[in-house]
C-alpha cells in the first residue's frame, strides 16, 4: 500500500527515505522539501522526495546551506 499512494505522511517519509522524522521535519522548516499541510498533518510527494534524495546525494543534510531544495 505505501508504493501505492501519490503522498506521504511525514511517518511514512521518513520510513520511505530512511530519514530521521525530526530531520524531514526540519528540513521542511527550512524550506529545502515541499510540502502541503492539511490541519495539523503534513504531506510529502513521493516524488518530491525522490528527487530530493537524488539531488542531495552525498550532501550533509544537517548544514542547511549544503542542502539542495526541491
Amino acid at each position: 500500500m505505501l508504493n501505492e499512494k501519490i503522498t506521504l505522511t511525514v511517518n511514512e517519509a521518513s520510513e520511505y527515505t530512511g530519514i530521521g522524522r525530526t530531520n524531514l521535519r526540519q528540513l521542511i522548516a527550512w524550506g529545502k522539501i515541499s510540502s502541503m499541510r492539511i490541519g495539523r498533518k503534513i504531506l510529502i510527494r513521493r516524488e518530491v522526495l525522490d528527487e530530493f534524495i537524488r539531488l542531495n546525494e552525498g550532501n550533509n543534510l544537517m548544514n542547511k546551506y549544503e542542502v539542495i531544495a526541491v
